[in-house]
Order: structure tokens, then C-alpha cells, then sequence
């Protein structure tokens, strides 16, 4: 039975890279009475409508509505009838973040805030915040506004109370191959111009996935979703120099290094989160909301740890799309 069939679903922050693919995949794949696409950008939401007719989607069931999570009372509206909604939006290159730290607390803090609320009085089934490898030890603003959401989210299980059926959860990974601003398009874009592909440091690791399967990942999660999770799948880790060399054989290196803000390493699970609330489901992790007997073999799930065991191959690196 389709778990989609019958249900509004609405993606905030629709016209992004992996909105698009949720989009895609639920037109494809499910049957959903409708799909809402929430963005703040108009030019982007006509772009979508074009390349989805133009790939044989089409637009029918699908509404786009301006808005911005900012703004709370253009949620509330936004959200009424909404079986299940998607929080994609984020305020998430790195320097900006830093370069403009209000302005990210009120879209990835505030934002997540209001999501929480409009779902609440709109009696919204689920709602699924996505969130990134960078709020686990958080070292830049970008993270630690994305560990603060994630907190937001989670504890706004307790309210839920007799008349609010709302589970909240989370889904957290890294780096997604092929998205908006991703280092793959950057790789190949310098080596166009014929310039050097730039490395901050040959040993830093990164976790990667591709978007069909983030996509697939979190429809597949949502019907079994319950309160309070944080949900992330396996994924392969790469050197950065490595991946380099597989996008651009033999491409031009240079050692830049480190940047503020950047870390040597990733991180999917803390040391504590592996302690005391993993649990591991074969294909993914689930991390709960109380303590579950100590797990004397915990260790934090990092990129340098996935580059070793589960290392990204030349063959990750294409069907980006869908």
C-alpha cells in the first residue's frame, strides 16, 4: 500500500536541490492528493514548473506558495490540510553564515521555530527536519544554528499533549553529490578554466551521498517514523583529494588550507549519541530520545572512519539526478 496515497505533503524550500528530488520522486513513485512546494523565491518556483513539464513530471496536484519561514502567519495558512511536511529551507553556505550570523539564527532557528508552531495549530501528522552532518560538535555558525533547529524540533514532541498529533523528528547527513553549490560542478567548472582545483588539506574527509538516494531515504523513512528520532543513513566517506582525482583525472592540486569554520573531519553521531541512544538497523541509524543500555563499543561516526570502511567509488559520482 502507498503510504503517500491520499496525503498532502508539503517541502519547504522546494525549489532547492533535494526539494526538487522529493518532488520528483512523489510524482513518480507515489500518490499523494497534493504536493505544496513553499519557497521565497519566485523566479526559482517558475524555473521549477518548467523543467518539471519539461521532464514529463507536470505540475498537476503541485502548488507553489511564496513565503518565508521567517514568517510565521504566511506558515499557519500555508500548513492548513497538510498531512506531512518536509523542512528543507536553510540558510547553510558556511561563510555566509558567518559573514551574516543574524540573519541565520532567524531563518534556521527561528524558522525551525515557527515550523514547530504552524504544525502544532495546524495539526500536521509529521513533520521531518533536515539537518547535516555539521550540527554534531558543531564548529561554525551554520552548525551550531542546526544543532539548535534540531533541539527545537525534538522537544517540540512534549507538546503534542491530547488534541496535537504531531511527531517530530529529524533526518541528518552529509554532503550531497550534485546539489546546489556541491564541489562536484566546482571541480569540473576549474578545470574549464584551466585552473587548479583548490585543497585545504590532503587529509580531510568528507561523508557524500547522492540525492536520489537522500530522497528515496526519507520517503522510505517517513511512514515509520515516531517521535523524538534523529534518522541517518549509512553513507560513504572520501578524501577530498581523492574525490578530486575521480572527478578530474589528473587534475591540478593545491594546498590552500584549513578555512575558519572548517573542521579535518565530519561527524554523522557523537560518542555520547553512540553511547546511549543508537540503534542500528542495518541500512541506517536511529538515534532515540532516551537513554538505551550503554553500548560499550561507541565511538563517534566519523567521514575519517567511513573513508576507511565504506569509501566512495568513481561510480558514486554519476546519476546524480533523477
Amino acid at each position: 500500500m502507498d503510504y503517500y496515497k491520499g496525503k498532502e505533503v508539503l517541502i519547504i524550500g522546494g525549489t532547492g536541490s533535494l526539494g526538487k528530488t522529493l518532488l520528483k520522486m512523489l510524482k513518480r513513485d507515489h500518490r499523494p492528493r497534493g504536493i505544496r512546494v513553499f519557497s521565497r523565491d519566485e523566479n526559482k518556483q517558475w524555473e521549477l514548473g518548467v523543467e518539471m513539464r519539461e521532464q514529463g513530471y507536470g505540475m498537476n496536484r503541485v502548488a507553489t506558495l511564496l513565503g518565508d519561514v521567517r514568517d510565521y502567519d504566511r506558515l499557519r495558512r500555508a500548513f492548513q490540510g497538510v498531512d506531512i511536511v518536509i523542512h528543507c529551507a536553510a540558510q547553510k553556505h558556511v561563510p555566509s553564515c558567518e559573514e551574516n550570523p543574524m540573519e541565520a539564527i532567524k531563518t534556521n532557528i527561528q524558522g525551525a521555530a515557527n515550523v514547530v508552531e504552524a504544525a502544532l495549530d495546524a495539526g500536521v501528522k509529521k513533520v521531518v527536519f533536515i539537518s547535516t552532518d555539521k550540527a554534531v560538535y558543531p564548529v561554525n555558525l551554520y552548525g551550531c544554528t542546526k544543532a539548535v533547529a534540531e533541539k527545537v524540533i525534538l522537544d517540540a514532541n512534549v507538546y503534542r499533549g491530547s488534541n496535537y498529533r504531531t511527531k517530530f523528528c529529524v533526518m541528518r547527513y552529509g554532503n550531497v553529490l550534485g546539489s546546489r553549490g556541491s564541489i562536484i560542478p566546482l571541480f569540473r567548472a576549474l578545470e574549464a578554466c584551466g585552473k587548479p582545483i583548490p585543497i585545504t588539506d590532503e587529509r580531510m574527509t568528507r561523508f557524500f551521498i547522492r540525492l536520489p538516494e537522500v530522497g528515496k531515504f526519507i520517503l522510505d523513512r517517513i511512514p515509520e517514523i515516531e517521535t523524538g528520532q534523529i534518522l541517518l543513513p549509512k553513507m560513504k566517506g572520501v578524501k577530498i583529494v581523492d574525490l578530486a582525482r575521480m572527478v578530474v583525472p589528473g587534475a591540478r592540486l593545491e594546498t590552500v588550507g584549513i578555512r575558519p569554520g572548517e573542521k579535518l573531519h565530519e561527524c554523522l553521531i557523537s560518542e555520547e549519541e553512540s553511547r546511549w541512544r543508537l540503534e542500528d538497523r542495518g541500512t541506517h541509524f536511529v538515534i532515540h530520545n532516551t537513554n538505551r543500555p550503554e553500548n560499550p563499543d561507541a565511538r563517534a561516526y566519523t567521514s575519517e572512519q567511513a573513508a576507511q570502511e565504506n569509501t566512495l567509488q568513481a561510480a558514486d559520482i554519476e546519476n546524480l539526478y533523477i
